[in-house]
């Protein structure tokens, strides 16, 4: 007999907004990309498609912990800190590159607020 899954509300708010935001940094990046590159004194070339792929692979990190997989949320932990080494290597000031790691403690966050639908304890 297998369980129903349910899921919290702000976790279901939390997992759309991530993945509305990673499709428009997916869009940005795809659309206005060399402009970015220039915008960034002394910013490799590597900068855009390295930050293009992190966010496809937010994007499928999203979409598996709507699928109830743990390994969604330490994909999304890899890319932020991945992305925080990027931001640092291009000069981003550390207080500011930090910032990125906050959208992985309101994660973690969402996914054990609730008593029943706690979303941490019904990932698989």
């Amino acid at each position: 007999m297998t369980m129903q899954k349910n899921r919290h509300g702000c976790l279901t708010a939390w997992l759309i907004f991530m993945m509305i935001g990673n499709a428009l940094g997916l869009l940005v990046y795809l659309t206005s990309g060399r402009a970015i590159q220039q915008a960034l004194p002394g910013a490799p070339d590597w900068i855009i498609p390295v930050l293009t792929v992190l966010v496809i692979l937010n994007i499928i990190f999203t979409i598996a912990l709507f699928l109830w997989k743990k390994w969604g949320f330490w994909g999304v932990v890899a890319t932020s800190v991945a992305a925080l080494v990027v931001n640092l290597a291009i000069g981003i000031s550390p207080g500011q590159s930090i910032l990125g790691l906050v959208g992985i403690a309101i994660l973690y966050g969402v996914l054990n607020i609730g008593e029943d639908n706690k979303g941490w304890s019904q990932l698989e």
